[in-house]
């Protein structure tokens, strides 16, 4: 009986780590467009109900592992890569986060985001656009690891 007891609650404790796959927070690790390499490692992180993503580490880029926001304006122009907020405002909407905004640090450019996990959150599809959502351009990034 106390095998049954212990078994029940593992396999309870095992099903609540699961539980909560769905959503964006966490460890992200993104990929360039055209060559499909690791690019970068993003943590995604909830506070009152928006999400907002930081880049923890560049792992490829034209510049080297230091790069810095050159196209990019206001406070984040020739600002580290490294340590700037890149995705910020997006909220829960079914079962999906959006309304959102996302800078790609390559061409300093701000489009809308929606974030749609995938593969029970191991995956996290990213569609940025500007103006409607139907014309933009959609990656898929993959969990590193949870907070």
């Amino acid at each position: 009986m106390k095998w049954i007891i212990c078994a029940a609650l593992f396999w309870l404790g095992l099903a609540s780590t699961f539980a909560g796959n769905d959503s964006p927070v966490g460890i992200w690790k993104t990929f360039d467009d055209k060559t499909g390499r690791p690019k970068s490692i993003v943590r995604i992180t909830e506070q009152d109900g928006e999400l907002s993503g930081k880049v923890l580490q560049v792992l490829e880029s034209p510049e080297g592992p230091h790069a810095l926001c050159r196209p990019c304006e206001g406070e984040r122009k020739d600002q580290p890569v490294e340590g700037m907020t890149i995705l910020w405002g997006a909220k829960k909407d079914g079962a999906s986060w959006g309304d959102g905004q996302i800078l790609d640090p390559e061409n300093g450019k701000i489009y809308r985001v929606t974030l749609t996990p995938l593969e029970g959150g191991q995956k996290l599809q990213v569609h940025g656009y500007i103006g409607i959502s139907v014309v933009g351009r959609s990656q898929t990034w993959q969990r590193e690891g949870r907070i």
